[in-house]
């Protein structure tokens, strides 16, 4: 998108990369605003009580925030522009009412806000670093809010099992504290994720390349000097992480089953193209760094 659109280019250097494209400030501006527009009339208005005594009430408000905001929105910007502004105006409303939830509701689903805290921001930041990072790439699915219609089951699967789990065994939902073990792999899960897509910068893609670019390069340093595929390490625990703060016992071992399936089989096509990419170059990086992700060697040449 930022690359094929008609508008002038910013082409200032910021610390070595590109200043952040123009679609990159819209989606900026239309997460902030939405967040901060939802979040500063609305926490007041709970904690001093305003909100009357009905249930769902609580909703009324942030719900209306966030429908005159969509309003605006429609009404300022058209085409692509506003096909971003709408969704990155929607996760700041996600994120903000996860807030809510961690701050006022009862104890049991504040771990639920803490998941869509972090769900919301994993999807925002993905389209905000490739905007950063490789803007030529950049387009609506870089939000990967449909990434495919089995991410979006499982993730439903995920919130049944948590809704089931506390009606059930609700103290279980909370035992030992181990859900805070989620959160801490979710949050090492999204710094090695982004680090490796800024380090890659241009070099990085969403999808498996068949034809290398002439901007293509192998990249070893940062954090592919420990790991080929940083980014699905970050992601790969970044999901067991969600689960682990729901404390979803099901999910947990499902997610952790088909993701392992989903980066084993995708190194392997990957690393297919990268040694007909890089060919000797490549082989002597497999050699000395391995995958990062547990059982899972990618395709070697015998």
């Amino acid at each position: 998108m930022c690359a094929n659109n008609q508008r002038p280019q910013t082409t200032a250097q910021n610390g070595g990369y590109d200043v952040l494209c123009y679609e990159g400030r819209i989606s900026l501006y239309c997460f902030l605003a939405t967040a901060g527009l939802v979040l500063l009339p609305s926490i007041p208005q709970i904690y001093y009580g305003i909100v009357p005594n009905v249930w769902g009430a609580i909703l009324w408000g942030p719900v209306l925030y966030y429908a005159l905001i969509n309003m605006i929105i429609r009404f300022v910007l058209r085409n692509s522009d506003y096909q971003i502004a709408i969704r990155a105006s929607f996760l700041g409303f996600t994120e903000a009412v996860s807030v809510l939830v961690i701050c006022f509701a009862p104890t049991p689903w504040q771990q639920f806000g803490v998941y869509g805290c972090f769900m919301s921001f994993f999807h925002y930041s993905e389209f905000l670093v490739i905007a950063w990072a490789n803007p030529r790439t950049l387009s609506l699915d870089s939000f990967m809010l449909n990434h495919s219609v089995h991410y979006g089951l499982a993730a439903a699967a995920s919130w049944v099992e948590f809704i089931l789990e506390l009606y059930f065994l609700p103290d279980f939902k909370r035992y030992g504290h181990i859900w805070l073990l989620g959160v801490a792999m979710c949050a090492c899960g999204e710094v090695i994720r982004k680090m490796a897509i800024i380090t890659a910068g241009r070099s990085f893609t969403h999808l498996v390349q068949n034809e290398k670019h002439s901007d293509h390069k192998l990249i070893t340093s940062g954090v592919y000097a420990y790991s080929r595929h940083p980014s699905y390490v970050g992601w790969f625990y970044w999901s067991i992480g969600t689960q682990l703060i729901m404390m979803n016992p099901l999910c947990i071992c499902i997610y952790t089953l088909v993701s392992w399936l989903f980066f084993h089989d995708r190194i392997y096509v990957e690393e297919y193209s990268l040694l007909n990419f890089f060919q000797s170059d490549y082989v002597r990086y497999q050699n000395r760094v391995p995958t990062g992700l547990p059982f899972i060697k990618g395709y070697l040449l015998e």
